[in-house]
């Protein structure tokens, strides 16, 4: 399945948790199919299986009443206010080698506040405190259960699907300054784009041989697989609850590949376009982007006009 969370055209304030029914047939509003279904993405995984049965039977059923379609929708992260949303920095073989770094033997965490994360077609801020944005796609996944210390060989049971990020970094203040700790360059207002879609985990064969790329104005900046993460989703989800309880809605951002500006040369930086103050960010939804992921397991896709 592929769960959204939406609100109609006109009603920003409206949030509400869908099905995509895929191929442009719109999206089934769960409140609308069953009164008693939340209205958020993260209360709908807290309510365990019954929640995710829910939403399979809505999809089987598919009432014509309950589709809203997709020219009356915006869609919204699939998260919104996760309790927490964890990194994996330099978590890919060709990250590290295009920077002459080190193979990492234990995952590299950090972390963005949770008020970092906007939707998969609002803008992205280029805030004036920074000269050096910069662009990391990445493979995402959301916890579905609470959980501490958990099994490698259990940790799939924890993860409700995958997404698609884009780690946006103010590589100025990541590198340069805040004595070089990473997290006020990558915690801006908007530097967490996220969604569309959450792609359930049974619907997503291997997660670890995923085409993921990037495009900046139409060119493909970042293109590899995920089959060079270097620690993968279950020894992620081991190694980060050892040292904190996961949650429901947590978010965790998996690292990116190469291709990033900064290791450009010239290094190149996202620039205010001449028609917007804002960078426009786009995930190939149109595409049909998440029916690959799901029947084909192919590509992951940022894309930014």
């Amino acid at each position: 399945m592929r769960l959204v969370q939406f609100c109609r055209q006109g009603d920003e304030g409206g949030v509400r948790v869908g099905v995509d029914r895929g191929e442009g047939l719109g999206v089934l509003d769960l409140k609308a199919f069953d009164p008693s279904m939340p209205m958020t993405m993260r209360e709908l995984l807290e309510m365990g299986a019954k929640g995710m049965q829910c939403a399979q039977r809505a999809l089987e059923v598919s009432p014509a009443q309950c589709v809203v379609p997709f020219a009356e929708v915006r869609l919204l992260s699939p998260i919104l206010a996760p309790e927490k949303v964890v990194c994996v920095g330099m978590n890919y073989r060709d990250h590290c080698l295009e920077q002459n770094a080190p193979i990492p033997k234990e995952p590299i965490i950090f972390s963005k506040f949770p008020s970092a994360i906007t939707g998969p077609f609002d803008d992205i801020t280029l805030p004036d405190e920074s000269q050096e944005v910069d662009w990391e796609v990445e493979l995402a996944f959301v916890i579905g259960r609470k959980g501490k210390h958990i099994k490698e060989e259990d940790a799939m049971s924890y993860v409700a699907g995958f997404t698609v990020a884009n780690d946006v970094s103010a590589r100025d203040w990541q590198m340069k300054r805040n004595g070089k700790q990473w997290l006020l360059g990558k915690t801006f207002d908007s530097f967490c784009p996220l969604g569309p879609a959450l792609v359930t985990t049974s619907a997503v064969t291997d997660p670890h041989n995923l085409g993921i790329r990037c495009l900046v104005n139409g060119v493909a900046v970042q293109n590899s697989n995920t089959d060079q993460l270097i620690f993968k989703t279950e020894q992620v989800v081991a190694w980060v609850s050892q040292f904190v309880t996961l949650s429901p809605g947590d978010v965790f951002l998996t690292g990116t590949p190469p291709g990033v500006g900064v290791f450009r040369n010239p290094p190149v930086f996202l620039k205010v376009s001449i028609t917007h103050f804002y960078i426009k960010t786009l995930v190939v939804y149109q595409a049909n982007y998440f029916a690959d992921v799901v029947m084909n397991q192919s590509m992951v896709v940022c894309h930014y006009d």
